[in-house]
């Protein structure tokens, strides 16, 4: 268990960067009028700690302790609005709130209620990590196609449910020790399909999300940017590309046009979905924004490219802001009706999974 806490810690600050936010927005705030007038408790993560995870991981957590989760969140959202070390790390900071909650109930859709989609979801995936954590290898095999149950039961294939087997995958690869292919055959003890491919999503995630400074990836491969989508069974390989091209851009500076034509060399069936991956990436990159994830998805060399570019930018601006208003933004801003049509399209019928 202890290996498993430190992974989760690794995986918070990895978030940071694979998932970069940096740059504060005002035309859209996360903050309610009511918010506007909360007063902010003392803060320790000043001067030299304004940029240290650790602070912000201890103070969430001990927050999460004193005050419960609602009241971490209202304050989540209020620094988010003044402070940019967090709005760039919320996504990892919301993982910190959702797995110190997890510790608190004994199932997942208990924890689930106390929660907010604030931040592309990461208290959900936090509570996963929590619960499977608890769990263990050897109940986990067991106990697998019970822990998202109480959500499918509530809302079959719902983001809720989807982030739930999503964080699944997330915490099998913790307890399978980065074993991406071991891993991903613990995610076909799932019963149902739907299921089974979101688990990977988390595992192939969490694979990607390994490669840094703090990590070497055992599935990554630098000399080989497409490693291991081109490498795994055919079942896995569009979930595989969904995630890859957060990788790819590591590797080629976070050169798009490069990233287009890496695309562009990769099977047939999933050239559409390798750039549909990049605009979750411009997404993420560009904090939502956009003018930047436009100027991003109009590197591709064609149609087919930049439309599928929005498409993922779309799924990715909704699941972060948890609404559809910003993508809307995105959908008027495009030069090309056709691109429009798409673009809407995207937006309707996406947004009605939330």
């Amino acid at each position: 268990m202890k290996k498993f806490s430190i992974l989760i810690l690794i995986v918070a600050i990895i978030l940071g960067v694979l998932y970069w936010r940096s740059e504060k927005k005002e035309e859209e705030t996360p903050v309610t009028q009511e918010e506007k007038s909360y007063i902010l408790r003392e803060f320790e993560c000043i001067g030299q700690k304004a940029s240290d995870f650790n602070c912000y991981r201890e103070y969430y957590s001990n927050l999460v302790n004193s005050e419960g989760t609602p009241e971490v969140f209202r304050d989540l959202r209020v620094r988010y609005e003044q402070n940019s070390y967090v709005s760039s790390q919320c996504h990892q900071i919301v993982h910190v709130i959702g797995y110190e909650t997890s510790k608190k109930f004994e199932n997942v859709a208990d924890a689930y209620k106390e929660g907010d989609s604030f931040c592309w979801s990461g208290y959900y995936h936090g509570v996963l990590e929590g619960v499977i954590g608890r769990i263990g290898y050897d109940n986990l095999l067991t106990e697998i196609n019970g822990i998202c149950k109480p959500l499918a039961e509530v809302r079959r294939y719902s983001f809720d449910h989807y982030n739930c087997v999503h964080g699944l995958g997330h915490g099998i690869m913790a307890l399978e020790d980065d074993e991406l292919f071991k891993s991903l055959d613990t995610c076909n003890l799932l019963s149902d399909n739907w299921e089974r491919t979101s688990c990977w999503s988390g595992a192939f995630m969490e694979n990607v999300m390994m490669d840094s400074r703090y990590h070497t990836a055992k599935y990554l491969k630098p000399t080989d940017p497409l490693y291991p989508c081109n490498a795994v069974d055919e079942k896995y390989k569009n979930t595989c590309y969904l995630m890859q091209t957060s990788y790819m851009l590591t590797l080629v500076d976070s050169n798009f046009e490069k990233v287009f034509d890496l695309c562009s060399t990769v099977e047939k069936d999933y050239r559409n979905t390798c750039y549909q991956s990049l605009g979750r990436d411009a997404s993420g990159r560009s904090t939502s924004n956009v003018a930047e994830t436009k100027e991003w998805c109009y590197l591709g060399e064609d149609n087919i490219q930049r439309e599928n570019c929005i498409i993922g930018a779309v799924k990715d601006f909704i699941s972060y802001l948890h609404s559809d208003v910003r993508a809307k933004e995105l959908c008027l801003a495009l030069d090309e009706k056709a691109l429009q049509d798409v673009c809407y399209s995207t937006v309707e019928s996406y947004y009605k999974l939330l």
